[in-house]
């Protein structure tokens, strides 16, 4: 494949915690630049496991992992890591604001610590994303004073201000309220329609019909099946896929 093409690639990747718990077992994978990956499966099955390893919140046993070109395996390498982390943003379950700072604090102070973002470059970039996001009214806010689905919003703002190529979401919705799921669903589909990689761990399966190009499913750390959307929530090729599909919907 095309390494210009190519934003994520693991190969064979084993993650254990003990000797008999494998969290990923042998996971094989590709995401060119531009697609969204939905990544399915029961609770346990690795998801979360496989989204942390394409930072390097986890690490991994064996295999490789190559994220834009930056090739990363068992032995940990600071300085890749670091390098992988400067363009891969991450949301996760809970928002992980800081509560003392403002809304607009939250997402100036990586671009001006780290990037060396003048305060005027960090902050316009930030109402320029908060206004993307619906919630440039909030900017003087803080957390405590937003709703869940707006936090979460501020926490996909606060990614997006590192300018980075890929975004990962570790099941960005299960912490909030439902009537709060859609504008944070909402938020990710523009953000796949401006052309953003992403992978995405869910069980929003209207979201994946909607916005994947492809689903990968998991289950005791591997890779049961990828298939299309219209594949997977049709005609799932695997019987313990639609085992798992039948109790989803």
């Amino acid at each position: 494949m095309n390494r210009i093409r190519m934003a994520i690639k693991a190969n064979k990747v084993v993650k254990a915690f003990g000797k008999n718990n494998k969290a990923l077992d042998e996971v094989s994978l590709t995401v060119r630049r531009g697609e969204v990956l939905v990544v399915m499966g029961p609770s346990g099955s690795g998801k979360s496991t496989l989204i942390r390893t394409f930072n390097g919140l986890e690490s991994i046993d064996k295999g490789t992992i190559d994220i834009l070109g930056i090739e990363i395996d068992a032995v940990q390498d600071e300085r890749k890591i670091n390098a992988i982390r400067q363009q891969v943003g991450m949301v996760f379950q809970q928002f992980n604001l800081f509560p003392h700072l403002s809304i607009l604090e939250n997402i100036t102070i990586a671009p001006i610590r780290v990037q060396k973002k003048t305060q005027r470059e960090a902050e316009e970039k930030a109402i320029e994303l908060l206004t993307q996001m619906g919630i440039s009214d909030q900017l003087r806010k803080y957390p405590n004073q937003l709703s869940g689905g707006q936090q979460q919003r501020v926490a996909i703002a606060r990614a997006l201000a590192m300018n980075p190529e890929v975004m990962l979401f570790d099941e960005p919705t299960s912490a909030l309220d439902p009537e709060r799921v859609k504008e944070v669903l909402d938020a990710m589909k523009s953000l796949a329609k401006q052309g953003m990689t992403m992978v995405v761990v869910t069980h929003e399966i209207e979201f994946a019909k909607e916005v994947a190009d492809h689903v990968l499913f998991m289950d005791e750390g591997k890779v049961i099946e990828t298939s299309t959307p219209q594949e997977f929530f049709t005609n799932a090729n695997h019987e313990r896929s639609r085992k798992f599909l039948n109790q989803m919907m």
